[in-house]
Order: structure tokens, then sequence, then C-alpha cells
């Protein structure tokens, strides 16, 4: 290890942006959603970067986002899914795009057949969300705290009990 700790060579990950444009593309074609192009940071004090949101147009399936950063893909599904493509984009790590464009496959199959579950509980010391996804070859967990207001709105959104998100609906 060289100590290097950030991207430098951000060519390679053309390989999974472009899968990701397929994808959406696929996805764009086969379901009812509206497709959504924005640029927008990733974080504070960042450059904008390309976001794709597709919002199916029933209310009871999640939407996805796909942010196309330097360092890969930001994914985003439900109200609190986030996931990172890879899950460190330095150098060092070098994963490879193939293993990285089906996971980002399996993780969207997925969340379009209704695979997402989300919810807020509260504790002692605060309340927090929790996410799970699960597929033909993926079962995940995501938590993380809440802010107060945070929390409100979610409960107020109808988080208060487990949102199993529904499947997507297919064109006519």
């Amino acid at each position: 290890m060289d100590g290097n700790q950030h991207a430098t060579e951000t060519d390679r990950f053309t390989e999974l942006h472009e899968a990701a444009d397929t994808l959406l593309d696929e996805l764009t074609g086969r379901y009812q959603v509206e497709r959504r192009e924005s640029k927008e940071p990733p974080g504070l004090d960042e450059a904008l970067a390309r976001t794709v949101r597709l919002i199916p147009r029933t209310l009871a399936a999640a939407p996805l986002g796909i942010r196309f950063t330097d360092t890969g893909l930001q994914l985003h599904f439900g109200r609190w899914w986030r996931e990172n493509l890879p899950l460190c984009g330095c150098d060092t790590c070098d994963t490879r795009p193939e293993h990285l464009t089906a996971q980002l496959r399996c993780h969207t199959s997925a969340l379009v057949e209704g695979g997402l579950w989300e919810r807020v509980r509260r504790g002692l010391n605060g309340s927090w969300f929790e996410a799970r996804l699960i597929g033909a070859d993926v079962r995940a967990d995501q938590e993380g705290p809440l802010s107060p207001a945070g929390a409100r709105e979610a409960r107020r959104g109808g988080f208060a009990a487990p949102v199993q998100w529904g499947p997507w609906q297919v064109r006519a």
C-alpha cells in the first residue's frame, strides 16, 4: 500500500457510469416512471454531479436515484437507503467494474421488485431509521440516526410502522 487514499484514475469508472446509464434507460423503457435529471452537489463544498431519479407513478413504489461522481456512483433508494459503488473509490482498492455493475443490477432489481423495507424506531437516545433490501441475490441492512425534526416528519409520512415498498408497475 502506497498511502494514496484518493482516486486519481477516475476514468476507471467510465464502464460503471455507462452500465448505470444503460440500466436507467432500460428501467425508463420498461416501467411506469418519471425520469428527472439534474446537477447537484454530492456533499457540502463539492462540485456538481449529474443525478438521475426515477420516480414510479405508483406512490406505493420506492423511487430510485443515481448520482454520477468522480469516484463511482451513489445510489439512493426509497427514503433512506444510500449506497456508494464502489464503497471505497481509492486507487488502492481498485474494485472491478464488472463486479460493481452486477451489484448495481442486483440491488436495483430488488428495489424494483418491491424488496425495500424502511421504518423509524424510537429509543431512549433518540430516533433512527432502519432499512432492509431483500432480493434474489441480496439481503442487506442499513440504519442511522435521525434528527428530532426528521423523525417527526418521517412518522407523519407513515414510517412509524414498517413500510414495505411495492413493486414498480410495468408499462402497458
